[in-house]
């Protein structure tokens, strides 16, 4: 029994190892989001920090359609990153689980 046990809690540490390795590996993968056929785009990491935004010059003197597709671009981008890192990060738990009887992971 404690052999067992000793064996999942080894392979629960990988698990987190992986995890936190799928973490890091996300922090530079880029995805872009855009509005307006690329007048405004948003590039953020698959972990959802934003690291650019472009905007064409044709929409730097409307205020509320610079803000509209700012806000679009960013959630496109944003719901790009999110399901990317919801499979990768659920490849990587997923990978690392020891096999428990009962649970179907």
């Amino acid at each position: 029994m404690f052999g067992n046990m000793s064996d999942m809690m080894g392979k629960l540490q990988e698990a987190q190892k992986k995890i936190e390795e799928t973490k890091q590996r996300l922090n530079t993968v880029f995805v872009d989001g855009e509005s307006g056929d690329g007048l405004v785009v948003a590039t953020v990491t698959a972990n959802r920090e934003i690291k650019n935004i472009a905007i064409d010059n044709s929409i730097l003197s409307d205020k509320e359609e610079l803000e509209d597709h700012l806000i679009i671009a960013l959630n496109n981008a944003i719901a790009k990153a999110s399901a990317l890192n919801d499979r990768e990060m659920a490849a990587a738990a997923k990978d690392g689980m020891p096999n428990i009887p009962g649970l179907n992971l």
